[in-house]
């Protein structure tokens, strides 16, 4: 490690509960898909915030949008009707061909909100002890119930006992679905990200999610699919289960949905739509004007933009970039993914590339151990997907030879 210079800023948060796994970079500002360190460093923003910042950093539409709005109304209450709440709600249900929207703050509230969604269900069918079907290697958030749908034992160690009530099954398997419900009428969902983020950029099959529409329809089940990570125009579709043709009955939704402001949201098709009545579900923040104006002019400037058709084309890019550069090097096991949401899943642990990358200057993640998780903004160029394969390829192929 290089000497301090003498001007040199230490990233250290001593009053912060020690929640994360932080690299010594405390964050100034950023413009466009790259960010500036408190010491001046810049680095290409592959992250995104998690897939959060669809629009970029900085971004000369949504800025001043903002400003205006916070000049108006940041928070109101629940109480009280929220034009934007209605402005979003309709953008969404013209988007997702559902119903309706119930708005919150975060990805896991939203699925919080879902799973109160399919246990209602089933009590308003006369089922005691409704359960859910979820699927290995899921992560659907750190709540007790949400991490008890979680498929991760490690988030899960030293947080039981865990919520009842979840049926798990692996990923595109039909036989094990049936299998795993057979003659049990306690089932009353199935829920599964359509991409899965955490658990190491797993993609459900289209023909699978066809299957399980037909299925749920067949049971009286609701399909229920987390589009927190995966949704709002990552993988060149508003939401990523679009590719497959089918609709769930229960959307949620997070992340990207506001440009960086927290923001969540279930979107409800007919089945679902008017399971919840006054004082079922609440939230404070939730639906707030400032987080609605944010999801407003996201999906405005996702439009004017052509930010769908530029996820495909960027994604294709960097996916056919990295697959060229990586081409035949041993330990590199596959290139998955869609769109911007891709993932280079390696045969070792390769969690030292995120110290790697950055001080190279790219910010990535790793998941599930052995993937490399690339989510940047949806504004990235084909130039900026070319820096990154210049940046992680040479640092992949020096890892796995360092373990040869």
């Amino acid at each position: 490690m290089t000497a301090a210079l003498p001007h040199h800023i230490e990233a250290a948060s001593p009053h912060v509960m020690n929640t994360y796994g932080r690299l010594p970079i405390a964050l100034s500002h950023g413009q466009g898909c790259r960010v500036w360190d408190v010491n001046g460093k810049v680095y290409l923003d592959g992250l995104g915030g998690i897939a959060v910042n669809t629009v970029g950093h900085n971004h000369p539409k949504l800025v001043p949008a903002l400003q205006e709005q916070i000049g108006k109304l940041i928070h109101t209450s629940n109480y009280y009707h929220v034009p934007l709440q209605e402005t979003l709600a309709a953008k969404l249900v013209e988007l997702s061909g559902l119903e309706n929207v119930f708005f919150c703050s975060t990805g896991l509230e939203a699925n919080e909100a879902a799973l109160k969604l399919a246990r209602k269900f089933g009590h308003d069918k006369g089922i005691e002890k409704p359960e859910i079907v979820v699927y290995e290697k899921a992560f659907h958030g750190r709540s007790i119930a949400t991490l008890s749908a979680t498929g991760n034992p490690k988030v899960q160690a030293g947080f039981g006992p865990l919520v009842e009530g979840f049926i798990r099954v692996p990923l595109n398997n039909m036989d094990a679905l049936k299998a795993a419900t057979a003659n049990n009428p306690n089932v009353v969902a199935v829920f599964f990200e359509a991409i899965q983020g955490e658990g190491g950029i797993n993609t459900m099959k289209d023909d699978y999610l066809r299957q399980v529409r037909k299925l749920c329809d067949e049971r009286d089940w609701l399909l229920m699919i987390d589009e927190v990570q995966c949704g709002m125009g990552r993988t060149g579709k508003w939401f990523a289960h679009q590719w497959s043709g089918v609709k769930p009955d229960v959307m949620p939704l997070a992340k990207g949905l506001g440009s960086g402001v927290p923001i969540g949201a279930v979107v409800a098709g007919p089945k679902a739509a008017s399971i919840f009545q006054p004082g079922n579900h609440g939230s404070t923040f939730g639906g707030n004007p400032l987080a609605m104006r944010a999801g407003v002019e996201t999906i405005r400037i996702m439009e004017e933009e052509g930010l769908l058709a530029n996820a495909v084309k960027v994604g294709e890019h960097l996916k056919a970039a990295l697959e060229r550069e990586l081409a035949g090097v041993a330990g590199v096991k596959e290139i998955r993914g869609r769109g911007l949401m891709l993932g280079i899943d390696l045969t070792k642990p390769c969690g030292d590339l995120v110290k790697r990358c950055a001080e190279n200057g790219l910010l990535i993640s790793v998941t599930a151990d052995t993937v490399i998780r690339i989510v940047p903004s949806l504004i990235l160029t084909t130039a900026e997907a070319d820096e990154i394969t210049a940046i992680v390829c040479p640092l992949i192929k020096q890892l796995l030879q360092e373990s040869a």
